[in-house]
């Protein structure tokens, strides 16, 4: 047994060369097990979790461009839309009817993209509104990138921003934006991005001001091994210095219908494998020793991966979903395929306890909506 894999056996922190050694590991199943066993040291309890959410993209129009992302549409395109209001609360009333009228029992993940017609005023009212007529409903709502977008145009300082959308109901803020943690990916994906000192501070930021987040991870397109491993020591470390992520969550790149994928000499030019997801989520359960949870990406990997990786550390399968825009439009999707009942039955079938949780983890009571 390596070195690294020794630490990982015996709990210890890994070092970024452990996680390294680890990533080279071809013994899949060793790893499954030393990550199942460390999701159990912070979980023993034989459950798994999810939640009854819903995903609204109020806008496609964003100016930033990304090579890997199919969902946008430049300014100006012809199919590029801003959901109304009522539109939204059509939506909205939805998932209450799934999800019940319990505080905090439905999460709404609320993203778009940069819109330049669309400033922090816009928000405000739009969160307000909502909290006003679904007081049950989590917003767990826009990326990084936006809300530093938001607060450049409105030229006020990023606390002062976050701190403004928070009073108006905002609950938490999503992972999404982190890509690769490294600035040399972004730079060959996306070079429009806001750096990687940024995302981290929009997340410093609101976990100092009591704002939960998560972490995600894009991978399988530009990066190397060694820049997955940074991109978890980044999580890590802000994770030591201001605890605030709930739950990290990992996919792969979805190459379809992209410029990036549309490029072979600028990826690796195959989609990643089961296998490399697997391999990614239990190298991350074994070095994020201070994120809490781990969350399946079964929208990616389909119903049969998601439920293996309940045994390479995942103790969470996520939102139910009723709605997913920017994956599909790369043309992957399972939001057919894993309904309600379809994660219920996957988790019992795995040897696991389904609980139904909130957005920040807390159990919800089943009842009628």
């Amino acid at each position: 047994m390596t070195d690294g894999l020794a630490r990982a056996a015996a709990g210890e922190r890994l070092s970024t060369d452990d996680a390294l050694a680890l990533f080279a590991c071809p013994d899949l199943a060793t790893l499954g097990m030393l990550a199942h066993a460390a999701r159990l040291r912070l979980h023993p309890e034989p459950v798994v979790t999810y939640n009854i959410g819903r995903n609204i993209n109020y806008t496609n129009v964003c100016w930033v461009r990304c090579d890997f992302c199919a969902f946008y549409r430049a300014p100006g395109h012809d199919e590029g839309y801003v959901l109304g209001r009522d539109e939204m609360f059509a939506k909205l009333d939805e998932l209450v009817a799934v999800g019940g009228r319990q505080a905090d029992s439905c999460e709404l993940l609320l993203q778009g993209g940069l819109n330049p017609k669309l400033g922090l005023d816009w928000f405000e009212e739009l969160f307000t509104a909502i909290r006003a007529r679904f007081p049950m409903v989590h917003l767990h709502a826009l990326s990084a990138t936006e809300i530093i977008y938001l607060a450049h145009r409105a030229r006020v300082p990023l606390a002062t921003a976050i701190e403004r959308l928070h009073a108006a109901g905002l609950a938490s803020i999503p992972g999404a934006g982190a890509e690769i943690l490294s600035d040399a990916v972004r730079d060959r994906i996306g070079f429009r991005k806001d750096r990687v000192a940024e995302w981290l501070e929009v997340h410093r930021v609101a976990h100092r001001l009591g704002l939960p987040t998560t972490a995600t991870m894009m991978f399988g397109h530009a990066e190397t091994v060694a820049q997955r491993v940074e991109h978890l020591e980044q999580v890590r470390r802000l994770q030591d210095e201001t605890p605030g992520f709930t739950a990290f969550i990992a996919w792969n790149f979805q190459p379809d219908h992209t410029a990036l994928g549309a490029d072979p000499s600028r990826w690796q030019g195959r989609r990643a494998t089961g296998f490399d997801y697997l391999r990614t989520i239990a190298v991350a359960r074994l070095f994020l020793d201070n994120v809490p949870h781990l969350q399946a990406s079964w929208v990616t990997q389909g119903p049969k991966i998601a439920q293996v990786s309940l045994f390479y550390g995942v103790d969470d399968l996520g939102s139910t979903m009723l709605e997913e825009n920017v994956v599909s439009a790369a043309g992957t999707t399972h939001t057919d395929e894993v309904d309600l009942g379809t994660m219920r039955r996957l988790i019992r079938s795995a040897g696991f306890t389904p609980i139904r949780r909130d957005t920040l983890y807390r159990p919800v009571a089943e009842t009628a909506a």
